[in-house]
């Protein structure tokens, strides 16, 4: 779900939510890379037992990644997302289970979103690429310097829709992918795979949560599974609240916002197309090495503990003197549902209500308050009392008129101070800056000095720059004389261009919330119709309200009508929400999703048509078409009172499901047999390897040829329910597996097998209980006593947990360690007399490390404050084991993960070893004999270790 700024908001206001993912990286030896053994402990302390993938998640960055060259052709994007899922896979190491969810047909309330999406794509491609010749010819035009223009096809993102040839091309690659790692990986020897791909209807993140549920309700399912659910959407987080599981974690890639981007013309750095001059490139490096090269860094990834929020939750929510009993999962499933005002997927978010105004806290406030008078909660497992809703939503109403104004001052002072910023940046800013050979240098950066070209000639030229910007600055009333010198006579004033205005042009708002009769205007504006028109305004009330009570039900019970959407491009007021407790919330049952190809042509531009076949194509373009005007070559973009275009609401006309169908009926008989299979729906398919336990149950329903849906023994599938039926295309022991992509091998030796799955089925009118199931554990608690107050009251954030380990103590450095560790640091490393930012010789992930040999004492005082073995829970901890002979440093620890280094210990790396094993500094080869019977760490000349504490002393 698209939440802006929601995750941003969430972080900040509950930091310790966020923990830094601990990597494990692949070795190499003699230039072959070692594979990870992901079957071994999880070096971030903590054991997961389900991972949960949704797909599109991983197929966009990996198919037109943003910061590094694009893939050449589908082969490569295809390896590309199986070394996505590998790192996954050896960040989170799950045990039991590994589900992939990739979006299938989407529920009508979904589609509209989608077909906004999509076509406001093209319109900005084709718009980028118009702007992108014109500029080329310009700058050409004034001689400019610029690189041919390659001519390669542009990836249209539009194909990752359910029901074209590039899905399905996906899900035989991803089975060939499980097959090959069920055979070779031993980390998932013992693994459940299953797959849900495009041809599954739903959304990728429901089906999941579907699934979550229906497991829920199975009498084996284990209440302390801890799940881990990969995606960077933002309704992840509210989805994983929903389920009320106690161990819920949540992995994503790390944001980091403003990257450095090529210019798409001429491919240098530094600058936007439309800031492009088309200057000859700089030489980059002594040789010119890094011409060609970009700024690329490896994406780093991050945990989202759900259960430290809901310790958060818990603090926020508890509300005391309450006239029903306090249940802290109802209040959580309220929060929840408050959440979907500020914005979601299916529903315009109100206009009072802006997430960067703290539009949640506000909610919160109002309904701590309003609570006493409600009689009880807002939902309950999915469902919502209407009656108690409103009497929130009146209350934002009442203050209203007041956001309004106080947005509008907000706004005002924020472009008052940006503005005195530009007139202080341009007042302070030289007025000549050189170039070329003398242009500055950023300390550090240049390796050698570089000899200076025609230093008289540089000169001139400065000179001659500088005489003009001085003409040029000559006060705008003096005219100049032939000479140059300025003339005493009047002469007409030279006007101010307008582009040297230091004001930005501002969108018209037409509405003026912040003045008197916004509701008038707002109606008139945006639904064309007059605010005193009660009717039509109580029908986008009753439109948005159904539309709440659907979210929150397919969130918690899954989707409540295919068909339903929300009507309108705009959301009413809150204060609007008058009468709305009688309104019906019901909603039609037995409804069907569409079909992948249906869908396609509901959210398809005309420019994406070629993924379609001929004769459906042709509904999206030929004018005598009863269904063209779905498909507008341009269209509106209101911005909404919002500055950018992306922020703005597309006006596209909804599509009309009836004539839709009717128009698609006479196409229907052209469609080959290939197009039909893809257009019909399927189900999840579940693979296991030769040692599974489940294995043997599978082959037999193959060699009996068992056509009836059988269900699994949830003993020999860690309590996993759901029905068995044998699959066409299945992957099967002893039969080859042939490679989709021609780079990668067939599996000739194949012993994993597949088969179909369903998951276990409810009545239609099944309620699934939002609530923790019994004999759930609760985490233990990360936050401490005094953490919360302290962060309100005084502003003042508290000092995270690091990592899942809460009982790890962090190793601590005295200020002697410091300074000897500061003179036996390789003098490169830093300035002479200060300490580099840099690891201890010896600690685990350094570039230096080397692994205590047998016998060999431990650097005293430094590791003395460590908990003794026996107090830790689980395994033992990584840097407590009893160290081995073998080269190579110990696994990183989540402590000092922000220094890991890939580079391994290389013996020949140093000249000189001291007898501890750490490298020596010439001078304290020569002086050996001092260092002896001292600990592992080399003194500079007039120092020693005091022989009672073991702190550095100086002699």
């Amino acid at each position: 779900m698209g939440v802006p700024a929601f995750f941003r908001w969430l972080s900040r206001k509950y930091p310790s939510i966020i923990v830094n993912c601990v990597e494990e990286k692949a070795k190499e030896c003699n230039g072959v890379k070692v594979p990870i053994d992901t079957s071994k402990p999880n070096p971030n302390e903590v054991e997961f037992d389900n991972l949960y993938l949704d797909m599109n998640g991983i197929i966009h960055p990996c198919t037109h990644p943003e910061d590094k060259p694009a893939p050449k052709n589908e082969d490569e994007m295809m390896v590309a997302i199986f070394e996505y899922i590998d790192r996954i896979f050896n960040i989170v190491r799950p045990r039991r289970l590994l589900y992939m969810a990739i979006d299938g047909v989407a529920p009508r309330a979904k589609m509209n979103q989608q077909r906004s999406r999509r076509f406001r794509a093209s319109k900005e491609g084709m718009e980028a690429a118009e702007e992108k010749q014109k500029i080329r010819q310009e700058i050409l035009a004034k001689g400019g310097f610029l690189p041919p223009e390659e001519v390669k096809e542009r990836f249209d993102s539009n194909c990752i829709t359910p029901g074209t040839e590039f899905m399905d091309n996906l899900a035989k690659c991803l089975r060939y992918y499980i097959a090959d790692r069920l055979n070779s990986d031993p980390g998932w020897k013992n693994l459940t795979v299953i797959l849900s791909d495009a041809s599954a209807p739903g959304e990728g993140e429901h089906k999941i949560m579907d699934y979550i549920r229906r497991q829920r309700a199975q009498p084996n399912h284990d209440p302390n599974t801890h799940h881990c659910l990969c995606g960077a959407d933002a309704d992840l987080i509210m989805l994983g609240l929903a389920t009320h599981e106690p161990n819920f974690t949540i992995i994503r890639e790390e944001f980091k916002p403003n990257k450095p981007k090529p210019c798409a013309l001429c491919n240098q750095m530094g600058h936007e197309v439309k800031d492009c001059q088309g200057l000859p490139r700089e030489k980059q490096g002594k040789h010119d090495q890094f011409a060609d090269t970009l700024p690329v860094a490896e994406q780093e990834f991050i945990f989202i503990r759900l259960c430290v929020l809901r310790e958060y939750l818990e603090r926020e929510l508890t509300m005391a003197s309450l006239p029903f009993t306090f249940d802290f999962e109802r209040s959580v499933d309220d929060w929840v549902f408050m959440c979907f005002f500020v914005g979601n997927d299916f529903l315009p978010h109100l206009p009072s209500l802006e997430i960067r105004e703290g539009a949640i806290d506000r909610l919160v406030n109002i309904y701590k308050n309003v609570v006493h008078k409600t009689g009880g909660y807002l939902t309950e497992s999915g469902f919502v009392n209407l009656q108690r809703v409103q009497m929130i939503m009146l209350a934002v109403g009442e203050v209203e008129d007041s956001i309004f104004k106080k947005r509008k001052d907000d706004d005002d002072n924020f472009k008052r101070r940006q503005k005195e910023k530009r007139k202080r940046l341009k007042r302070d800013q030289p007025s000549f800056i050189p170039g070329g050979q003398f242009s500055p240098q950023a300390l550090g950066n240049r390796s050698s000095p570089q000899a200076i070209c025609n230093p008289r000639q540089a000169a001139f030229e400065m000179r001659m720059h500088e005489r003009q910007n001085s003409t040029t600055s000559a006060s705008p009333n003096t005219s100049l004389t032939p000479d140059g010198s300025p003339s005493l006579g009047g002469g007409g004033g030279i006007k101010r261009k307008a582009e040297d205005s230091d004001s930005e042009p501002e969108p018209e708002d037409n509405i003026r919330l912040w003045e008197t009769g916004w509701k008038q205007r707002y109606y008139k504006n945006k639904f064309d119709v007059d605010a005193s028109d009660e009717k039509f305004r109580r029908k986008v009330v009753q439109s948005y309200v159904e539309g709440l009570c659907w979210v929150l039900r397919y969130y918690y019970q899954g989707c409540a009508s295919w068909n339903w959407y929300y009507p309108f491009h705009y959301a009413p007021f809150a204060s609007d929400f008058e009468g709305i407790a009688d309104m019906p919330s019901d909603f039609e049952k037995g409804s069907k999703p569409f079909k992948p190809l249906e869908q396609l042509m509901g959210v398809f531009p005309a420019a994406s048509g070629n993924f379609l076949p001929p004769t459906w194509r042709k509904l999206m373009t030929d004018p005598e078409s009863s269904i063209i005007d779905f498909y507008p070559e341009d269209f509106a973009i209101d911005l909404n009172g919002k500055k950018y275009a992306w922020q703005g609401v597309a006006l596209l006309p909804f599509v009309d499901e009836r004539r839709l169908r009717a128009a698609l009926e006479e196409v229907y008989p052209d469609l080959t047999p290939e197009e039909s299979r893809r257009n019909s729906l399927g189900g999840d398919v579940l693979f296991v390897g030769k040692h599974h336990p489940l294995c043997d149950f599978i082959v037999e329903q193959y060699k009996t040829k068992n056509t009836e849906p059988v269900d699994i023994p949830p003993e020999l599938c860690h309590g996993i329910q759901g029905k068995l039926t044998l699959n066409d295309n299945a992957v099967l022991p002893d039969q080859v597996v042939e490679s989709p992509v021609p780079m990668l091998r067939d599996l000739t030796q194949n012993s994993a097998v597949s088969i179909s799955f369903k998951d276990p089925q409810f009545a239609e009118d099944f309620v699934f209980k939002a609530t923790v199931l019994p004999g759930a554990k609760k985490p233990a608690p990360v936050l401490k006593p005094g953490d919360w107050e302290k962060t309100n009251n005084d502003g003042r954030p508290w000092r995270p947990q690091l990592g899942f380990n809460r009982d790890r103590k962090p190793v601590h450095l005295d200020q002697s360690a410091f300074r000897t560790l500061g003179h036996t640091m390789l003098r490169d490393r830093g300035m002479p007399g200060m300490h580099p930012n840099a690891m201890p010789l010896g600690a685990y992930g350094s570039p230096y490390a080397r692994p205590l040999l047998g016998g060999q004492q431990q650097i005293p005082k430094l590791l003395s404050n460590l908990r003794p073995q026996e107090s830790w829970r689980g395994p033992t901890p990584l840097f407590q084991q009893t160290p081995q002979r073998s080269a190579g440093a110990a696994p990183l620890l989540a402590w000092n993960r922000m220094l890991q280094s890939p580079n391994q210990f290389q013996p020949a790396q140093y000249q000189g070893l001291g007898p501890m094993g750490y490298p020596q500094r010439p001078e304290d080869r020569m002086d050996r004999g001092r260092q002896v019977g001292t600990p592992s760490l080399l003194l500079p000349s007039g120092a020693s270790f005091c022989c009672g504490c073991g702190q550095g002393v100086w002699r």
